[in-house]
């Protein structure tokens, strides 16, 4: 089966990509490159030995993403494309709606010409606003506290309209939790642009001494240390619950939203400990006020991922952070430009 992923080069989509792969799909990439780099592309070839196509394409540019679809036979899509940085989605509202929603909007108008119904949703925990009744489960009232969080509920509530509309569409709408980690091997891994926005990039970065101290928000929730609890998933496990929702969209038709994530909340403080048993000494880091928006706790009920999607999470928060500093270590400034382009790919250029 053919499988086209948006934003195929990004953490969570170069991740799945591999796992795509491993099992045997033809997979086709488009992505951007606005937050990743083709490099990407050589790790993904070297880690499976095996080829796939990559077009350069933005999905505000539906010339550019139909060719793709004229070009291949495509059975489903997992849509990852999108931005994704709560703060600069505060700051540039406009950007996030323009790109998230229009992106996503084009990109199932293409699939509706084209027949392809098969479709995984790259959504978010960030749906359950400010709810505080953890573990969360997917009945639970939806909403949202800031514009990226706003495009992740928005584009659910399209994708439901559409299988009212047309019941040939068969869509699951992926709800992650915290992904960290990176592949055991070390090749492919989170690579923030600037600062990083997620605690376990942030706690890498000052562990190899890019930055000089973690802050930490907050001291004062009802919580085991005082400090934010989440739910921490590795990306490993994540790509492959992607592939037990790709398995289920296919037999099925319908709209249904799944919880990925472990069912365990774990403290700021309690990653920032794992993480300083895993690297043998001291994280510095500072408690600051909270940010605003912030609950203290957010984890997963991932029952219903388990019962329908035969997926459950196996990797453990001490694995999470030796193949985030892996990552780290093997790869100190993130991913370089590929000097030699890799041989088989095909590009479509804006």
């Amino acid at each position: 089966m053919s499988i086209l992923v948006t934003g195929g080069t990004g953490y969570i989509g170069s991740h799945t990509c591999i796992e795509l792969l491993k099992a045997g799909y033809e997979v086709i990439i488009v992505d951007n490159l606005s937050n990743s780099k083709l490099e990407v592309l050589k790790r993904i070839q070297e880690i499976t030995e095996k080829d796939f196509k990559f077009y350069e394409v933005n999905l505000l540019n539906k010339n550019s993403l139909k060719a793709v679809f004229s070009k291949h036979d495509i059975n489903a899509v997992i849509h990852f494309a999108g931005l994704k940085a709560v703060g600069e989605s505060v700051e540039f509202p406009l950007q996030y709606y323009q790109n998230n929603i229009t992106g996503t909007l084009n990109l199932c108008e293409i699939m509706e010409q084209f027949k392809v119904f098969k479709f995984v949703f790259s959504s978010s925990a960030t749906v359950y606003g400010q709810n505080e009744n953890a573990p969360f489960h997917e009945e639970l009232p939806l909403s949202a506290t800031n514009p990226y969080g706003r495009t992740k509920l928005m584009i659910e509530e399209i994708l439901s309209d559409l299988y009212k509309a047309n019941h040939n569409w068969s869509i699951a709408l992926l709800r992650y939790f915290n992904p960290v980690g990176a592949h055991p091997s070390g090749l492919i891994g989170e690579d923030p642009n600037g600062i990083p926005n997620n605690l376990v990039p942030y706690i890498t970065q000052v562990a190899a001494g890019k930055l000089t101290e973690l802050k930490v928000f907050g001291n004062d929730y009802n919580t085991i240390d005082g400090t934010g609890v989440r739910d921490y998933i590795h990306v490993v496990d994540l790509a492959k619950g992607h592939l037990k929702a790709l398995e289920k969209v296919i037999k099925t038709t319908g709209v249904r939203p799944y919880n990925l994530g472990t069912g365990k909340g774990y403290s700021v403080l309690e990653i920032i400990g794992t993480f300083e048993k895993v690297i043998g000494r001291k994280i510095p880091y500072e408690i600051i006020e909270r940010r605003s928006g912030d609950i203290g706790t957010s984890f997963a009920d991932p029952s219903r991922a388990a019962r329908e999607l035969n997926w459950v999470a196996t990797k453990g928060l001490e694995e999470m952070c030796v193949d985030s500093w892996r990552w780290q270590k093997s790869n100190p400034n993130g991913f370089s430009e590929a000097t030699t382009f890799i041989e088989n790919l095909e590009t479509i250029t804006n």
